[in-house]
C-alpha cells in the first residue's frame, strides 16, 4: 500500500512540471503506472503584458543613458561612444536640428597616463536650407609620442558678403548667395621634445557660391575655388585634456603653401597661422582660459579662403564673414565654472580685428565681442555649449559641442 502511494505522489509531480508532452512509466514491483502529461500553453499575452510592466518608460531610459554617459569607460570599450540630438541655432545658420556622436578611446588601453582621443561625429540642417556633415577628432598614440587630427566635412549655407576689408562689413548691404563647401583637412605630429611636437598638414577644400544676387562684391573673382595645401607644423602642448583642458599651455605655429598647380586659383598662394592658449585653475571647478588666434594670408587670396571673422569658437554673436580680409587677429579671455553636478556656466570677454596687411592694420578697427554660456557635460569632460554672444551692433546665440578652444 505505500509502495503505491509513493507511486502516485511522484506521478502527480511530474504532472506539475513543465515539459514537452510525453508518455512515462513508474515500476514499482508489481505495481505499473502508465500516464501521460502535456503541459498547460504559456500565455504569450500576459507575458508580454508582464514584460511591459517589468520594462522602464522611455524617459526614465533615457535619463540613465545620460546619467552614465559621462563616466570613463575608454579602459573598458574600445570606443565609448554617446549619441544626442536636439536643437541647433547660430547666427549664420539660423535654427535647426542637430544630430551629435561624441567618442573616447585609447589607442593603448594599458596606458593610464596619456589622455584619450577624441571623435566627434555631427550632422545639421536649418530652417534656412543649410545642411551639414562631418567629423573631426584628434587621435592620440601611445604615450603620446605621435598625433593625428582630422576634419573631413561638408556644408551648403546660404549666406551673405558684405566684401572685403572693415569698412564693407560696417557700411554695406549683403549680397545673398549659397555656399557649398568641402573640407579635408589632418595633421600630423612627432615628438621630438617632452611636449614638443613638429608635424605636417595636408588639406584640400573645394568653395563654389551659386545664386549670387549681385557679383559687384567679387570684384572680377571667379565663383569657384579648388585649393590643396600643404604645410609644416610646431607645437607645445601641455593641455591635460584635447577638448576640454584643465590646465596646460598650447602654442601652435603653421606655415602653409596652396601650389598654383593643385588649385585653379591662379597663382601660388601662402597662410600662416599662429595659435597660443593658456588654462589655470583659480578655485575650485573654475577654469580661467585665454585664446590668441592670428592667421596672415598672402596677397590676392581668393574670396572663400579670406580669414573670416565670427564662427563658433572666437567673437562668437558675429555673423560669420560679415569682416572679412587678407588677414585677422582675434583675443579673448573666458571663465568656465562648475555649478551643479553636470551642469557649468561661462562668461568672456575678448576683441577682434580684420585687414589687409600688418602695415595697415587699424586700432581704431577692432571690434569687441563678450557673452555668456551654459554648459552640460555629454562625456567625461567633453561638453555641449550654449553661448550667447554680443558685439558691435550684433548679437547671437550659439549652440555647438566642445569648448570654444
Amino acid at each position: 500500500m505505500v509502495r503505491r502511494l509513493a507511486v502516485l505522489c511522484l506521478a502527480w509531480v511530474s504532472l506539475a512540471l513543465p515539459g514537452q508532452a510525453q508518455e512515462r512509466s513508474f515500476i514499482s514491483g508489481d505495481d505499473t503506472l502508465h500516464y501521460v502529461y502535456t503541459p498547460l500553453p504559456v500565455d504569450s499575452t500576459a507575458a508580454a503584458g508582464d514584460a511591459r510592466q517589468r520594462r522602464d518608460p522611455f524617459f526614465r531610459r533615457l535619463v540613465k543613458y545620460f546619467e552614465g554617459s559621462n563616466v570613463d569607460r575608454t579602459f573598458e570599450k574600445k570606443i565609448d561612444f554617446t549619441f544626442a540630438g536636439g536643437p541647433s541655432y547660430s547666427k549664420t545658420t539660423s535654427l535647426g536640428i542637430g544630430l551629435l556622436a561624441a567618442g573616447l578611446y585609447r589607442l593603448d588601453r594599458t596606458d593610464s597616463v596619456t589622455a584619450p582621443s577624441d571623435v566627434s561625429l555631427f550632422a545639421n540642417v536649418s530652417i534656412s536650407g543649410v545642411y551639414a556633415v562631418g567629423v573631426t577628432g584628434n587621435t592620440i598614440f601611445s604615450q603620446d609620442r605621435r598625433r593625428l587630427n582630422y576634419t573631413v566635412m561638408f556644408s551648403s549655407t546660404p549666406r551673405d558678403m558684405w566684401g572685403v576689408g572693415y569698412n564693407a562689413g560696417r557700411y554695406n548691404k549683403p549680397v545673398s548667395y549659397t555656399e557649398k563647401h568641402y573640407l579635408v583637412e589632418a595633421n600630423y605630429l612627432y615628438r621630438i621634445l617632452p611636449k614638443t611636437y613638429v608635424g605636417t598638414v595636408l588639406s584640400f577644400e573645394h568653395t563654389a557660391g551659386k545664386g549670387f544676387s549681385d557679383l559687384t562684391y567679387l570684384q572680377g573673382e571667379k565663383t569657384h575655388y579648388t585649393a590643396t595645401g600643404l604645410g609644416v607644423i610646431v607645437e607645445y602642448d601641455s593641455r591635460d585634456f584635447i577638448p576640454n583642458p584643465f590646465r596646460g599651455i598650447y602654442l601652435s605655429f603653421q606655415e602653409r603653401i596652396f601650389p598654383k598647380g593643385l588649385g585653379n586659383c591662379g597663382k601660388t598662394l601662402w597662410r600662416t597661422m599662429f595659435k597660443a592658449n593658456a588654462y589655470q585653475r583659480v578655485w575650485k571647478d573654475c577654469i580661467l582660459a585665454a585664446d590668441l588666434y592670428a592667421v596672415f594670408n598672402s596677397e590676392g587670396t581668393p574670396w572663400p579662403m579670406l580669414a573670416r571673422l565670427g564662427d563658433n569658437q572666437r567673437m562668437r554673436g558675429y555673423y560669420q564673414g560679415r569682416y572679412a580680409d587678407n588677414s585677422m587677429i582675434t583675443m579673448q579671455v573666458e571663465l568656465r565654472q562648475r555649478v551643479w553636478r553636470r551642469i557649468g556656466c561661462t562668461v568672456w570677454g575678448g576683441a577682434g580685428n580684420v585687414f589687409s596687411s600688418l602695415d595697415r592694420f587699424d586700432w581704431s578697427h577692432t571690434l569687441p565681442n563678450y557673452g555668456l554660456g551654459l554648459r552640460w557635460e555629454l562625456k567625461k569632460r567633453v561638453n555641449v555649449r550654449l553661448d550667447y554672444g554680443f558685439g558691435k551692433d550684433t548679437s547671437g546665440f550659439l549652440l555647438s559641442a566642445n569648448e570654444a578652444f
